[in-house]
């Protein structure tokens, strides 16, 4: 079950989608899910995904809430500066913020 404030997903940049597919299923045995031609998903322990997206130029942790409009209220309020508003993608939505130290984070919610 997904909890508020966990670790939920980890999204990758990938510049070449298909060498980065081949190299983690030679060296790991890892499978994917493509969704397009852009985007390639994979559970290994923890769920995530490759993105070329320029939106994603680093590793992004990804944490679940179940209401996404408080959870934001709450980074706000903890001094985290949003980078990206709430936005829709297929499968929910989501908002990026950077914390005190300037890591940048999302949070996602199925609704």
């Amino acid at each position: 079950m997904r909890e508020d404030g966990k670790l939920d997903y980890l999204e990758l940049p990938a510049t070449d989608l298909a060498a980065h597919k081949a190299f983690y299923a030679e060296a790991f045995g890892w499978r994917f899910q493509d969704y397009g031609p852009d985007y390639s998903a994979f559970s290994e322990g923890l769920d995530g995904g490759f993105t070329p997206d320029a939106m994603t130029p680093k590793p992004l942790p990804i944490l679940y809430a179940h209401d996404l409009e408080a959870m934001q209220a709450k980074v706000e309020a903890a001094g985290g500066a949003i980078t990206h508003a709430i936005f829709a993608f297929p499968g929910g939505r989501r908002f990026h913020f950077r914390d005190p130290s300037g890591n940048e984070l999302a949070v996602w919610s199925e609704n």
